[in-house]
This record gives C-alpha cells, sequence and structure tokens, in this order.
C-alpha cells in the first residue's frame, strides 16, 4: 500500500464504519497517547524497564508493531483534516534532510 493509498483507505474507513473523523485537537491528544503507548513498549523490550507480572513479555512484539499502526492511523487522520498529502511532505523533508545531512552524518564520529 502507498502512501497515498493509505490516507484514501483510512478516509474511507473512518467515513463509513468511524462515522466521523475526531476534530484535530482531540486527534493530535490521540496520537500522543498512541505515541506513548509505543513508548511504553520500546523501554520494556529495548530498555531497562521490565514488564509487570499481568504484562504479557511473549506477546510484545506484535503489541509493539499494533502500536505502531495505531501511530500512522492517527497521524493519516491528521494529515487528511488538514489536507496534508503525506507523500509530498515525506518527499520534500527527505530532499531537506539529504541537503542538510549530506556530510553531517558521515563526519560524526559517535556514529562510525
Amino acid at each position: 500500500m502507498t502512501i497515498k493509498e493509505a490516507q484514501i483507505t483510512v478516509d474511507q474507513w473512518i467515513n463509513t464504519i468511524g462515522i466521523r473523523y475526531y476534530n484535530e485537537l482531540t486527534n493530535t491528544a490521540v496520537l500522543m497517547e498512541e505515541v506513548g503507548e509505543v513508548a511504553r513498549l520500546m523501554a520494556r523490550i529495548y530498555g531497562e524497564q521490565s514488564f509487570k507480572k499481568k504484562e504479557q513479555a511473549e506477546h510484545a512484539k506484535a503489541d509493539l508493531a499494533d502500536e505502531m499502526a495505531d501511530v500512522l492511523f492517527v497521524l493519516i487522520c491528521l494529515a487528511n483534516q488538514t489536507g496534508i498529502d503525506l507523500t509530498t511532505a515525506l518527499t520534500k523533508n527527505l530532499d531537506k534532510k539529504t541537503k542538510r545531512d549530506k556530510d553531517r552524518h558521515a563526519q560524526n564520529k559517535k556514529l562510525q
């Protein structure tokens, strides 16, 4: 699925199953909540935090994938609501980063 197809698919889902978009501020809060859930799993899978007894460590990677998909879904909702074409935005952003950082990372001794 391309990014454009994802934006169309999410829009169709929202306007049928989801009934309508939440307002932009609500979706921003939902996005922060979902990012927090990704952060919680990252801290337990890759960081020093341990899982609580009731949490299932064996399903953590599947949970992480699902939480990342939640982040992507809400981000796509916000893009649709604000008229952002994410394909164009990502292309421009990568071009900006390429021009700005073309030598920066290669010269970073911490990355060698």
